[in-house]
């Protein structure tokens, strides 16, 4: 998480520390010396992802020249701050609390998350519709990674059926290790409360583009970016589309900045049928390959 960043750079390390200034938390200590309880915490893992994205990025600023720039969820707000939309202060600022009101909304653990993969989407749309039905309770599709990998997102008991449903179909359920009904209307009070930071924030011109979680498109603009944000913790994160906007943008090569390899491994899936054979993707997780890394 960070930690050779860190100590290579005085600028990387200080943005630990204002992290932990802004979250009133831990933070290294928390992500450096392994408490695996605190580290599941949202309003610990989103400053702290933050500072990890942004200090990656400082290292290779200058080393690539992007078409665009995207984030999942969270991500969004490195991918602004990369693009110049937002300081790296600015995006700390608003992820910390971002972090605090989603660990807030569900203080009695109603809310829960699913991957249901190897089915299709409307595979998965037939199966949130009968499980919304039967349990009588709120259930959507939140996040739209790839055809064969979207998660569900709503009441537990709701999830839990979907995740059965799913098995039957042949399909995979799983539900995640989260606080939350994150990205659905259970985030309304959440989202509601972090609209004033976001509007008070500098939004600047970026430097690339930015494509959005709420719709895939790129923006280049700084008050659409913003307007975007204000619906995304209540909406699902259309990253299929992200990425294959990205392609049709004339993107060949994808670079994922983070601590471990999550998003590079969508994006053959979501160009499986469209893409060309020259699609190349790599990642970025530490000093060392930093230093490896060469296009």
């Amino acid at each position: 998480m960070g930690r050779d960043l860190a100590e290579a750079a005085p600028e990387a390390m200080n943005l630990w520390k204002l992290a932990e200034r802004v979250s009133g938390l831990p933070l290294r200590e928390i992500y450096w010396d392994g408490d695996e309880a605190a580290m599941s915490d949202t309003r610990a893992l989103q400053p702290a992802l933050t500072v990890v994205n942004c200090n990656l990025w400082r290292e290779m600023a200058g080393r690539v020249s992007p078409r665009g720039a995207a984030g999942h969820s969270l991500g969004e707000f490195s991918a602004l701050a990369a693009a110049g939309v937002l300081t790296p202060e600015s995006a700390l600022e608003i992820t910390a609390l971002r972090g605090r009101l989603m660990a807030e909304a569900d203080p009695q653990g109603k809310g829960g998350m699913a991957a249901l993969l190897k089915l299709d989407e409307a595979g998965v749309a037939e199966i949130v519709a009968e499980a919304a039905a039967e349990s009588g309770e709120m259930l959507l599709a939140a996040n739209y990674n790839t055809p064969t990998q979207l998660v569900v997102s709503g009441a537990k008991n709701a999830v839990a059926l979907a995740c059965r449903k799913a098995r039957e179909r042949k399909g995979r359920g799983m539900e995640l290790k989260v606080s939350g009904a994150f990205h659905s209307p259970m985030m309304e009070e959440a989202n509601r409360e972090l609209a004033p930071l976001l509007r008070k924030a500098v939004w600047r011109k970026p430097r690339f583009a930015v494509y959005c979680n709420l719709h895939g498109r790129a923006v280049h603009d700084g008050e659409s970016a913003r307007e975007s944000l204000l619906q995304q913790m209540v909406s699902p994160v259309r990253w299929i589309e992200t990425v294959r906007n990205q392609y049709a943008d004339g993107a060949r090569f994808w670079l994922e900045l983070g601590p471990k390899a999550v998003l590079g491994k969508m994006v053959a899936p979501c160009l499986n049928g469209i893409a060309d054979a020259d699609t190349r993707v790599e990642q970025v997780s530490s000093l060392e390959s930093v230093r490896a890394f060469s296009l």
